[in-house]
């Protein structure tokens, strides 16, 4: 049998090319972001934009083409790189899970989730149902469209939640806690529905869809639990024998890539699944006191590397020339504003039904209203079944973005009428040595 073939040299080049100057870019841009008071992932997003069809692809479009080839075998090469970014970066926001605070507060966590789901999906089909039928591409009928629409205005973006709250110093807080775990309530209920509605799209509605999901939802957090709990506790236990931290690490990457591999296989998304391995792997930590500085090289890597790149990627599939017609545009302006009024009044509600404070509610909604990275993947599903076309594809990523720029000034409103507990104070010196010293530019000192 013959050997797989290998890269070519001219694809590799592409590649390395890619890769280094989105980094480069990303990196600028994301420290020109911090200096604005915007966290980094704004900059990183920017970089992306900066090299796709919006700006390059505009002004010199036969670099563009060489440089960025729409090719698939191409595009998929830098794909991959930035979906290991994305599942690392879950795993490791995972890890960083207070899970005692969730259990405590699991009551208001699931009702903020809840609440700022439920809302948002409301107004997103009734959106849909209106909406000019120039919108709709030509194989989609209304309902199929309106069930999108609602599932792609109640998502919220658990990777840009956690590197805002990262990049701003606050997952160590209660509330940035607490946004992680409403962030997972909506994020597991809306890549449901993003299954069912994309099986309606492409093979048609089937009864045991919904129920089949459910199932296997139900059976994924069991195993967790269960099996991959003890078992990864006992592999971190004998990685901590070693005297280098290279055993750790490659096991806690391994658990978190085999747990995304999991749940891609069921069918949910693969950062679902990592951010349950980063969950076991900090409940290791707990429990056999497994060294966190031992992980600190690889929350730099993951942070500094893989999740920029994994933004900037993103970033190349958007094209903000669409908008110069004045459908699209006015459709982008009433998406906006639709996905901001529902996520903001769910999540709001939630908090102060929870009886949280005003600000307490405030922050929950701020964080909760950001759809990043989730709602781009979102937006390509649409494209790949058929239910988006070019045009509605580039609205779902405007408020994508809009709804990212705006958690951090929300955030930096409400947090300084938040007093710091003495429980956060623990938690933040425990993860001390874990996150390294915190940036001296920006807005991450202020908010803590």
């Amino acid at each position: 049998m013959a050997p797989p073939p290998s890269i070519g040299a001219h694809a590799l080049l592409v590649l390395l090319l890619q890769v280094g100057l989105l980094l480069c870019a990303a990196l600028l841009l994301g420290r020109l972001a911090n200096r604005l008071g915007m966290p980094a992932v704004v900059g990183e997003l920017c970089a992306g934009v900066l090299f796709g069809p919006t700006v390059l692809g505009h002004l010199a479009p036969h670099l563009a083409a060489w440089l960025f080839p729409r090719t698939a075998a191409q595009f998929n090469l830098l794909d991959a790189i930035g979906q290991l970014g994305v599942v690392l970066l879950v795993g490791v926001t995972g890890m960083e899970v207070d899970l005692g605070l969730v259990r405590r507060k699991g009551t208001v966590a699931l009702r903020v989730g809840l609440a700022g789901l439920v809302i948002p999906l409301a107004a997103g089909i009734a959106a849909g149902a209106v909406a000019p039928r120039s919108l709709l591409s030509g194989s989609t009928d209304r309902v199929t469209f309106a069930l999108f629409a609602g599932v792609a205005m109640c998502v919220s973006a658990l990777p840009v939640i956690a590197k805002t709250l990262s990049d701003m110093n606050l997952l160590h807080r209660d509330i940035g806690q607490l946004t992680i775990a409403a962030g997972v309530v909506d994020d597991v209920i809306g890549w449901l529905l993003l299954s069912v509605v994309s099986a309606m799209a492409t093979v048609g509605e089937r009864a045991g869809t919904v129920a089949s999901s459910l199932g296997l939802l139900a059976l994924a957090v069991l195993v967790t639990a269960t099996v991959a709990r003890p078992l990864v506790r006992r592999v971190l236990a004998r990685c901590r024998r070693s005297s280098g931290s290279g055993p750790t690490i490659a096991a806690t990457v391994s658990v978190i890539v085999l747990s995304a591999a999991a749940t891609q296989a069921m069918g949910f998304e693969a950062a679902f699944g990592a951010f349950l391995g980063g969950l076991v792997v900090g409940s290791a930590n707990s429990v056999e006191s497994v060294d966190l500085a031992r992980l600190a090289p690889l929350r730099t890597m993951v942070v500094s590397v893989f999740a920029p790149l994994f933004f900037a990627t993103a970033g190349l599939r958007v094209d903000l020339t669409a908008l110069a017609r004045t459908v699209p545009l006015l459709t982008a302006v009433a998406a906006v504003l639709i996905a901001v009024a529902g996520k903001f009044a769910g999540a709001y509600l939630g908090a102060l039904s929870s009886r949280l404070t005003k600000w307490e509610a405030l922050a929950l909604a701020g964080g909760m209203n950001a759809r990043g990275v989730i709602q781009i993947v979102v937006a390509a599903v649409g494209l790949r079944v058929g239910v988006l076309d070019t045009t509605t594809y580039t609205v779902v990523i405007l408020v994508a973005i809009t709804t990212s720029l705006m958690a951090p000034p929300i955030l930096r409103c409400a947090m300084p009428h938040i007093s710091p507990t003495e429980e956060e104070r623990e938690r933040q010196r425990a993860w001390a040595v874990f996150r390294g010293p915190r940036p001296s530019a920006g807005s991450g000192s202020k908010a803590a």
